[in-house]
């Protein structure tokens, strides 16, 4: 383990000065909508602020966003960020299905910059991501985009060049239904979840890649390996060390960045800062939940109130009651509340790695709190994470790393149907789907079924002889179909637990052809170089992944690592096939678990060169990013 150290006074000091109010005038740049919960505490009403989506008549859109670096308060400190009409968050942008939208970019920036709207389907040429389909927005200079709005749902905008989107350069977008999509809510907020760090994040990037786990502060200790030789045996334990060792990672690197160096905020506000949304008992209430983090996936909660997700993505789902759900980097998930008692809830969104979260407030009055939980037990990588054949091992009273504390190899308490191999035809890119084979019997593994009535088949693949190269350190030897499982962290928690298997369209598939070819992508990775990729190729090296235009396109996703990877396909939606029959969900952003194998159908009807890459900020600017290039009838993608 690295020696290293961090400014915890420093931290401490700042949070107490932000709890007694001596950092006045802490969110002077912030937008309306975050800016009502510091309004909250100085007796300000919250009746129409902005995070409460406006909504209002049908209308076109014209608007201006100003792109500056500006000193601003934030996290209980000060520092430059990047600004979106002055604020960071920037502002929401409220659009209109079937209308039309006009947006000005301004670059007041000394550098260039960029904007691309995640999620909304535009021609490729506005996408706003430089090097693929413009040039990117000089100093000084206006990028307009003009496009009928073809969708409806929540969505956001950021930066696409460099880090900037770790400095600030995010917003929220709220697309209204040109329909009645039947969600009836007397109030909707927006609850923008980021991930904020005082360091220079090219300094972030540079320690990561001189020492992997800088930011890990949880690695095990001479006191777990004898907790893991009382409740798992030595054999296996020292098993789980050697494999542990041998791929240079840790079963404790849950995020490569962690709350030692990261404020978690919602809607621009650290938690001492207490953003508030005001409600009437019996309301219900519309949460838009994005995800604009960095590199954070949140564990969301309401201790006290179940949520209804009613949408992921931006796109309707069946309605869905859950206690909690985790939300990747860059995924949207809108959910239905309706608090009846004349009392304050707490909204927590725990870092997935459980070194700190960010928090609001539901309350009927402006001051009112409620309780804030408990950091939980940080959690553990198990071997199943590794890809590991674990057939041939005693499972029988394994937990690997940290006794209690980790999670189990083989939750054999959850149901299985085992299934049979989905057929498919051969991949492209050399991955031949003909020589993968199923492993048999799945008894071993931490795989529930699909709810009831939506029985999912179960999938294990091989993987073939392709290493990926020097980018890559592991295979996932053994691939599974994980979209039943709890994510991590949340497996033996004692209440109900999102997971991508419960999700289903309310409309049937419009397009039911089978597909005519599939594509088969590896999520490789380094973590010791930290290096990450495609294939084992970094996007400098890579060529387009081709997608004939009006094809129908498998499109296969195998996660060799061992950590989760959100993975975003621009310019198109892909539907998760999750055992829902014809009316899988629509998904602009997937998180991969480790060593799992994931199945989505795109068609492909949007001409042009589309980015697709993992959304974890850091794995995109190392080279996990490539290009998808959708030829429309002619052979040309209009580039």
């Amino acid at each position: 383990m690295s020696n290293r150290t961090h400014d915890s006074e420093r931290r401490r000091l700042l949070r107490a000065m932000g709890a007694t109010g001596l950092l006045a005038g802490f969110n002077a740049l912030l937008p309306a909508y975050a800016r009502d919960g510091l309004a909250a505490a100085s007796q300000r009403h919250l009746t129409t602020g902005a995070a409460r989506v406006a909504g209002g008549t049908p209308r076109d859109v014209d608007m201006d966003i100003h792109v500056r670096r500006e000193l601003i308060d934030i996290a209980g400190g000060h520092a430059a960020a990047i600004t979106l009409n002055h604020t960071t968050p920037g502002p929401i942008i409220e659009l209109w299905e079937g209308h039309n939208a006009r947006l000005r970019v301004h670059n007041h920036l000394d550098e260039s910059t960029s904007m691309h709207w995640h999620g909304l389907l535009l021609p490729f040429q506005m996408d706003g991501v430089p090097g693929v389909t413009f040039p990117g927005i000089d100093p000084g200079d206006t990028f307009e985009v003009d496009f009928p709005v073809r969708q409806a749902g929540t969505y956001w905008y950021h930066s696409h060049s460099g880090l900037q989107e770790q400095t600030g350069q995010i917003g929220p977008i709220v697309i209204h239904s040109a329909q009645d999509d039947g969600i009836e809510a007397e109030r909707e907020y927006v609850l923008m979840l980021s991930d904020w760090t005082f360091e220079d994040p090219h300094r972030i990037v540079a320690k990561l890649k001189t020492v992997s786990d800088y930011y890990n502060f949880s690695e095990r200790t001479l006191g777990d390996l004898a907790e893991d030789f009382r409740t798992a045996g030595v054999a296996n334990t020292l098993r789980d060390r050697l494999a542990w060792g041998e791929m240079r990672m840790s079963a404790s690197d849950i995020a490569d960045v962690t709350g030692h160096t990261y404020t978690y905020l919602i809607n621009g506000l650290h938690p001492p800062a207490n953003w508030t949304g005001l409600f009437t008992p019996g309301e219900r209430i519309r949460l838009r939940v994005i995800n604009a983090s960095a590199m954070t996936y949140f564990n969301v909660r309401v201790p006290g109130l179940p949520m209804t997700v009613v949408a992921a993505d931006g796109k309707e789902v069946e309605p869905v009651e859950t206690d909690e759900f985790q939300i990747g980097v860059a995924e949207t998930f809108d959910v239905m509340v309706e608090p009846k008692a004349d009392q304050a809830y707490t909204v927590m969104a725990e870092s997935m790695d459980r070194t700190g979260y960010a928090r609001a407030t539901l309350a009927p009055r402006a001051g009112m709190v409620a309780p804030v939980p408990a950091l939980r037990e940080p959690r553990q990588r198990t071997m199943m994470d590794m890809g590991m054949d674990m057939r041939h091992m005693d499972m029988g009273n394994m937990h690997m790393s940290h006794g209690q504390h980790a999670e189990t190899m083989g939750h054999a308490s959850q149901a299985m149907d085992h299934g049979s191999m989905e057929k498919m035809p051969a991949a492209d890119h050399g991955h031949e789907m003909g020589n993968m084979r199923g492993t048999g019997t799945m008894g071993e593994s931490a795989m529930p079924m699909a709810p009831e009535g939506h029985a999912m088949q179960m999938m294990h693949h091989e993987h073939g002889p392709d290493m990926h190269g020097p980018g890559n350190i592991n295979v996932a030897n053994v691939q599974r179909n994980r979209l039943a499982e709890r994510p991590t962290g949340l497996k033996d928690v004692d209440h109900r637990v999102l997971t991508y298997s419960q999700l289903r369209n309310v409309r049937p598939m419009q397009d039911r052809r089978e597909p005519s070819r599939t594509i088969e992508i590896h999520l490789t990775g380094n973590m010791d170089r930290y290096m990450w990729s495609f294939d084992g190729v970094k996007y400098a090296d890579s060529t387009p992944i081709e997608f004939p235009y009006g094809e129908r396109i498998r499109l296969i996703l195998v996660n060799d690592t061992m950590m989760e990877h959100p993975i975003h396909l621009h310019g198109m939606f892909m539907e998760l096939e999750n055992g829902q029959g014809d009316r899988l969900p629509f998904k602009h952003t997937l998180s991969v678990l480790p060593a799992s194998r994931a199945s989505l159908l795109v068609t492909a009807d949007e001409p042009g060169r589309w980015a697709f890459h993992c959304h974890l900020l850091y794995h995109m600017e190392m080279g996990m990013f490539r290009v998808v290039r959708v030829a429309d009838q002619s052979g040309e993608d209009d580039a």
